[in-house]
C-alpha cells in the first residue's frame, strides 16, 4: 500500500487526520476531556447537593438529621422541594429547648432527693403504687 494520499484530495491536510495505523489524537484527548468534566459536574452536583447537610452538620443533631433525610429525599425522588426545605431548615438556627427542659426536670429532681436522672422511673413507680378512690367497689390500687 502506498503512502501517498489520493490525486482529489486536498494536498495539505489538518493535524487531527491520521495516517491509517496511527493513533488518533484527537480521540484520545477528547475522550480524556470527556472523562474529566463528567467527574468534575459530578462532583460539583454533589458538593451542591450537600450544602445543606454541610451547613447543618455544626447545628443541633436532630436539625442536622432532618436535613439529611430531606437530602437523600431530594437525591431519591428528584423532588427539588425537599432540597430547598433542607437549604431553608439549615439556615434557620432553632432554638434549643431541650438543655432548658432537662435543666429544670434537674433542678426538680434535686429538690426533691431523687438522684440524677432517675426522675421519670421514680415518678412511674410512685404512679404505680397510688390508690385510686372508687366509689362503687371501694379503693382500687392503679396498675
Amino acid at each position: 500500500m502506498s503512502a501517498a494520499t489520493h490525486p482529489a484530495a486536498p494536498h495539505h491536510l489538518p493535524a487531527f487526520i491520521t495516517a491509517p495505523g496511527d493513533t488518533d489524537v484527537l480521540t484520545v484527548v477528547v475522550a480524556i476531556v470527556l472523562v474529566v468534566a463528567v467527574l468534575g459536574v459530578g462532583n460539583l452536583f454533589l458538593r451542591l447537593h450537600t450544602l445543606p447537610e454541610r451547613m447543618a452538620h455544626k447545628s443541633q443533631k436532630l436539625q442536622f438529621e432532618i436535613v439529611a433525610v430531606l437530602g437523600l429525599l431530594a437525591l431519591f425522588t428528584h423532588q427539588h422541594i425537599f432540597w430547598v426545605a433542607g437549604l431553608l431548615l439549615a439556615l434557620v438556627d432553632l432554638p434549643d429547648f431541650g438543655t432548658p427542659l432537662r435543666r429544670i426536670a434537674g433542678s426538680a429532681e434535686k429538690m426533691a432527693d431523687i438522684p440524677p436522672g432517675e426522675g421519670g422511673t421514680a415518678a412511674d413507680e410512685a404512679g404505680r403504687s397510688r390508690i385510686i378512690p372508687n366509689d362503687k367497689h371501694g379503693p382500687v390500687t392503679h396498675a
